[in-house]
C-alpha cells in the first residue's frame, strides 16, 4: 500500500530521523510537519514560563551553582588534608570554613587558607540568596506556605516546586507528579521481558534532588512520625536485602509521595495532617 503524500515511501520512523545524514532547517521543519500530521501526540506541547517566573527561577539556579562550587571546594580541602594523614571533623557546609581551619595541618595552611576564605564568601552569598528567595516567596507566591506545612519542605523546595509546575491544574491527578519529575521507574517491556529499571530521571533535575533531600529529612533522626515516614520505612523493610539501596529506594519512594502530596495541598488548599492515612485505617487514636 502506498502512503499518500510521501512519494510512495513509508513515513520516516523516529530512529530514521535521528540517523539521517541530511540535517538542515528545511528538512527539520518538513519532518516535524510530517510527524504532526501523522500524530500530534508525538510532539509534546512546550509551556514557557512568564518573564517574572523565569527571573525568580534564575535566582534559584544561581544559588544552586554557588552550592555546587562550595561543595567542590569543601571536597578539595578534605582531600588535601586526608593526603597528609589527617581528617577534618564532620560538619554542615555552611559552618565548614569555621570548623576546618583549626584542624588543617600547618604545612597546608598557605595552600588552603585562601580556599577556606572563598568557602566563607560563598556561604555568605548563598545565605543572601536564601533571604532573597524567602522574601520573594512571601511577596509573590503565598501558595508556598501550603507546601511548607510538610516537615522537610523548606522555602527553597516549595518555591522551586511552584515555579516548576506553575499551573497545578494542568495535571488532572496528583499521582502524575511522580512521572513528571522522573521519580518513577522507567519502562522497557517487550513480550515476556519486563526488566526492573531505575527511575527515569525525566523532568527538572534540581527539583528532583530537592525532593529527595526532603525525603531524607523525613526518614532521618529529626523526622517526626507521619504517613510519609511510615511509607518510607515500609519500603526500606521490603528492600532490606539491598543494603544501602534499601535506603535509596525508600528516599525515592518518599520523594514521589512528597511531590504528590504537595500538588494535592496546592490544589485543595487543605491543612496538612501528617497521620491522616494512619488515622483513617485506625492505626492511631483519633
Amino acid at each position: 500500500m502506498r502512503t499518500r503524500g510521501t512519494g510512495g515511501q513509508r513515513p520516516q520512523t523516529e530512529a530514521h530521523l535521528r540517523q539521517s545524514k541530511r540535517k538542515t532547517d528545511e528538512v527539520d521543519a518538513e519532518n516535524l510537519a510530517r510527524l504532526a500530521r501523522l500524530d500530534p501526540k508525538l510532539l509534546y506541547p512546550v509551556r514557557h514560563r512568564g518573564e517574572v517566573s523565569q527571573a525568580h527561577m534564575a535566582l534559584i539556579r544561581s544559588r544552586e551553582a554557588l552550592v555546587g562550587c562550595r561543595a567542590r571546594l569543601v571536597n578539595h580541602v578534605r582531600g588535601a588534608v586526608k593526603s597528609f594523614g589527617a581528617r577534618l571533623p564532620k560538619c554542615p557546609a555552611r559552618t565548614f570554613h569555621k570548623n576546618a581551619a583549626a584542624h588543617v595541618p600547618e604545612a597546608l595552611l598557605p595552600a588552603l587558607e585562601p580556599i577556606l576564605e572563598q568557602i566563607a564568601s560563598l556561604t555568605e552569598r548563598i545565605g543572601g540568596y536564601d533571604r532573597k528567595l524567602e522574601a520573594i516567596s512571601g511577596e509573590h507566591y503565598p501558595e508556598t506556605e501550603l507546601l511548607r506545612q510538610v516537615a522537610g519542605i523548606g522555602p527553597l523546595t516549595a518555591l522551586a516546586f511552584v515555579l516548576t509546575i506553575e499551573d497545578p491544574h494542568r495535571f488532572e491527578e496528583s499521582r502524575s507528579m511522580g512521572a513528571y519529575l522522573g521519580l518513577v521507574p522507567a519502562s522497557d517491556r517487550s513480550g515476556d521481558s519486563d526488566p526492573q529499571k531505575r527511575i527515569s530521571k525525566e523532568g527538572d533535575e534540581m527539583l528532583r534532588k530537592l525532593l529527595v533531600s526532603g525525603a531524607h529529612y523525613v526518614l532521618g533522626p529529626f523526622g517526626s512520625d507521619s504517613d510519609l515516614r511510615r511509607h518510607g520505612e515500609k519500603v526500606a523493610k521490603v528492600a532490606a536485602r539491598g543494603g544501602k539501596n534499601a535506603k535509596k529506594r525508600a528516599a525515592v519512594a518518599v520523594a514521589r509521595k512528597l511531590a504528590m502530596l504537595m500538588h494535592r495541598l496546592w490544589v485543595t488548599g487543605e491543612t496538612y495532617e501528617p497521620l491522616r492515612e494512619a488515622r483513617r485505617r485506625g492505626e492511631v487514636a483519633a
